[in-house]
């Protein structure tokens, strides 16, 4: 696997670069938003660690144009802000995971794996409900328009494709997509289903996702 970690304070790059290394990652580091972009438009990583508060470009606006300009690899942003709309703004901006400052080194080998794991995973398995089709290697989400799901997204509207007009407790659908994720919880689930709904509405989708009395999800078409 071969990662891009982007982070303008050189003792934690070193130190990003090393503990990964020594889990079998090749590295390649970046000190800068604008370097980030520049060496993920001219080669090729498995994923992309990037801080938010980067010099010349920051990270938002780094993973705002890899987005723009088609790159799928799963982002996993850094930031010392832990408030809710600096986490949505990363989301929305096309992140596939965010870890909060400061954090453990174990903790950021996990949300590693995980991000390459689930990419790996769904590599091979294209889907479709009604008028909507799932490719897994772009994560396009695709109707009458086309648009990118998130590595999260991708997985929690497989999930519901896969299971589609079953309805699914939140309980189960976290323990499915959020696996080992014990920060997640049943607003976690709440938001990316809005961040789909969204996307769906957006491709001209007829299929939604409803939220029956009892709490659970499913996908329709009706």
């Amino acid at each position: 696997m071969r990662l891009l970690v982007a982070d303008d304070t050189r003792d934690l790059n070193r130190a990003l670069q090393a503990i990964l290394e020594q889990n079998g990652y090749e590295v390649v580091p970046a000190y800068d938003g604008q370097e980030a972009l520049d060496l993920v438009m001219s080669q090729s990583f498995d994923a992309i660690i990037l801080d938010i508060m980067m010099p010349r470009m920051d990270g938002l606006a780094a993973l705002a144009e890899m987005r723009r300009r088609g790159v799928v690899a799963p982002v996993l942003l850094l930031t010392a802000k832990a408030q809710v709309d600096d986490r949505v703004a990363g989301l929305d901006a096309g992140a596939d995971d965010y870890l909060p400052k400061p954090f453990a080194m174990r903790e950021l080998l996990a949300r590693v794996r995980a991000m390459t794991k689930r990419r790996s995973d769904y590599s091979s398995r294209d889907l479709s409900y009604a008028d909507l089709r799932l490719r897994a290697d772009s994560f396009e989400l695709s109707a009458e328009n086309t648009v990118r799901l998130s590595v999260k997204e991708m997985e929690l509207l497989q999930l519901l494709v896969l299971n589609a007009d079953r309805p699914l407790g939140p309980g189960f659908i976290l323990g499915r997509v959020w696996e080992g994720e014990d920060e997640a919880d049943e607003d976690t689930l709440a938001l990316y289903v809005s961040y789909l709904r969204a996307k769906l509405a957006s491709v001209a989708s007829k299929a939604t996702i409803v939220r029956d009395e009892d709490g659970s999800y499913r996908l329709s078409a009706e």
